[in-house]
């Protein structure tokens, strides 16, 4: 206890010394006497401003050299190509930028550090200066906009009509997938027809249902267009495809779609990476809800030949739950079948 209050004690009449000289030096300041010397620490200050920007700049260098190669998983679509361009012109654009920026904050504050009988300049205005760092940037980034404007059109282009159709619905949590059949057309789906079984609410009265299948992984062919359509069975989930530079929102109510031609077979991007267990993979990228994490689905690219293989070796979903046909689809069977669960669960 003896000891607290000592400490408080020297505490205090140091907080006091303190006061007293600021006061003493308020006094002097109003008049007019008081005088403060920079000394050599202003110009040590400048000098290690120049270090700074020097060290810092070259690990800055050297960490984006070294993380370049891991920026962007590698690319497997047609149009990643021009998704990757224009990645790396906009970083190219703001990385000039942002040099030229920090070189002149460092250099000008060693240029204009404080000197004995120098005042600083007074420049308020000058309209060709404005003029010019208005109208450049904005050049830059009409040009910007514009060139992802044309890649947007294209990319959401109406898709081919030889494209392999599939239906990718997200709810709490997992995603669900749905092919046509060999009609290449899907069935009509109700919310109101939603159960345990038929999660997706197909209207089985309608014939173009009856061959619509519901795998455990989604299957697409190498060189082929595939167009997802895409919705949302709860809250907004987000369909994103990494290496095929795919992502579009699944917005409840609100039908979406996105097409894309795959380039590189899963057995391709496994020799590529050189992993063997490389999967391509379907996550979501919006925040919706506790068991967001589990929001993740296998996606195989196949050779065509492949591909038509696996496509005849689907069963319907009919076939497989012959319950949802009992009155007009909207019997609930006692065995309940879950071929939506996410891969690997």
């Amino acid at each position: 206890m003896i000891t607290i209050v000592v400490a408080l004690s020297i505490l205090l009449l140091l907080v006091i010394l303190y006061l007293l000289f600021r006061i003493q030096i308020l006094a002097s300041i109003f008049k007019g006497s008081y005088r403060q010397d920079i000394g050599k620490s202003n110009k040590v200050n400048a000098t290690l401003m120049l270090l700074f920007m020097v060290i810092m700049g070259g690990l800055f260098i050297w960490s984006f050299l070294d993380s370049k190669d891991d920026m962007m998983v590698p690319n497997a679509s047609v149009h990643g190509i021009d998704i990757d361009q224009m990645f790396w012109t906009t970083m190219i654009v703001i990385g000039i930028v942002f040099v030229i920026t920090h070189i002149l904050l460092f250099v000008y504050s060693y240029k204009y550090q404080h000197k004995e009988g120098k005042r600083a300049y007074y420049y308020p205005h000058n309209n060709k200066i404005e003029i010019i760092w208005t109208v450049i940037p904005a050049i830059v980034m009409a040009l910007l906009v514009f060139s992802g404007w044309k890649t947007w059109a294209k990319i959401t282009s109406p898709a081919p009509t030889e494209a392999v159709v599939l239906e990718i619905m997200g709810k709490q949590f997992n995603w669900m997938v749905r092919y046509p059949g060999a009609d290449n057309k899907l069935g009509v789906t109700k919310t109101t027809l939603i159960n345990a079984t038929n999660e997706f609410g197909i209207d089985f009265t309608d014939k173009n249902a009856m061959d619509d299948f519901m795998p455990r992984e989604i299957h697409v062919p190498k060189g082929t267009p595939v167009l997802l359509k895409i919705r949302a069975r709860d809250v907004i989930h987000s369909v994103f495809l990494p290496h095929f530079r795919v992502k579009m929102d699944a917005v409840p109510g609100m039908p979406t779609s996105f097409w894309f031609i795959p380039t590189k077979t899963t057995a391709e991007m496994q020799s590529e990476t050189g992993n063997a267990e490389f999967k391509y993979e379907l996550a979501c990228t919006e925040v919706c809800g506790r068991g967001h994490f589990a929001m993740k689905f296998t996606l195989v690219v196949d050779e065509p030949e492949d591909y038509q293989k696996w496509l005849k070796e689907q069963k319907a979903f009919v076939t497989e739950n012959p319950g949802v046909l009992a009155n007009g689809g909207k019997a609930t069977p006692v065995a309940v079948n879950t071929p939506s669960a996410p891969a690997g669960n």
